[in-house]
């Protein structure tokens, strides 16, 4: 089997549902994998929208998640994922709010893509303090074993 990433919340390529976005609850829906690779020692997850601030013309790649240092043990994340809830050791970085945690779906204009995407690492990282995805992606260079990613859709309903 390939390592794999699923959310109960919404198909693959499917919308995700507005208690997940900026105009619901905006919280971080749930993820469940499956066959981490044997060699990881931690798990990474990265939920970013390469589609900002529009689809017709993306400008940059917007980060609305940064996890790290998940054990392999772990087998997903529940819905609302933060602070206790999150996985033994496991550590939030800073989306492009400022803010650690999850920041959801919240597109200006059209339906945008948002990409989960988790890594398999083949060793733990040090203490990162609040690191941003760029600064989560120089951490994990040269120790990704495997990659698992799910993609959802979201546009807002409220103009």
């Amino acid at each position: 089997m390939a390592f794999a990433l699923r959310s109960p919340a919404f198909p693959a390529n499917g919308e995700i549902p507005t208690k997940h976005t900026c105009e619901g609850e905006d919280v971080s829906p749930a993820l469940e994998w499956s066959d981490v690779p044997p060699s990881a020692q931690s798990l990474a997850l990265v939920v970013d929208d390469p589609e900002a601030p529009d689809p017709k013309a993306p400008q940059r790649v917007w980060v609305h998640w940064v996890v790290y240092d998940v054990p392999p043990s772990a087998t997903g994340l529940p819905e609302g994922a933060k602070g206790s809830s999150l996985p033994q050791n496991a550590k939030q970085g800073v989306n492009d709010w400022k803010r650690s945690g999850y920041g959801g779906p919240c597109p200006p204009i059209g339906r945008h893509r948002y990409f989960f995407k988790l890594y398999a690492l083949d060793t733990a990282l040090p203490s990162l303090r609040d690191p941003t995805k760029s600064q989560l992606e120089d951490a994990m260079r040269g120790h990704v074993v495997g990659e698992a990613q799910l993609i959802g859709t979201y546009e807002k309903r409220k103009k």
